[in-house]
């Protein structure tokens, strides 16, 4: 079983957010990322947006600038 999540997910954008150094603005391309169009928070139910901050909030690495 593959432990990532999906592509474009609302845990994989957090997840994605926090590695590139984003400020949290909870999101998700149903289609993947980049593919379609995104649904904004406004639209995202509470769990949706509770898997943003989980994906954003244990993001442990992160890219370097260098």
């Amino acid at each position: 079983m593959n432990s990532f999540p999906k592509h474009g997910s609302p845990m994989d954008r957090g997840a994605a957010d926090a590695y590139y150094w984003r400020p949290a603005k909870p999101h998700y391309w149903p289609q993947g990322t980049y593919k379609g169009y995104p649904v904004l928070e406004e639209d995202m139910t509470p769990e949706q947006i509770a898997d943003y901050y989980e994906g954003y909030d244990n993001q442990i690495d992160r890219k370097e600038w260098d």
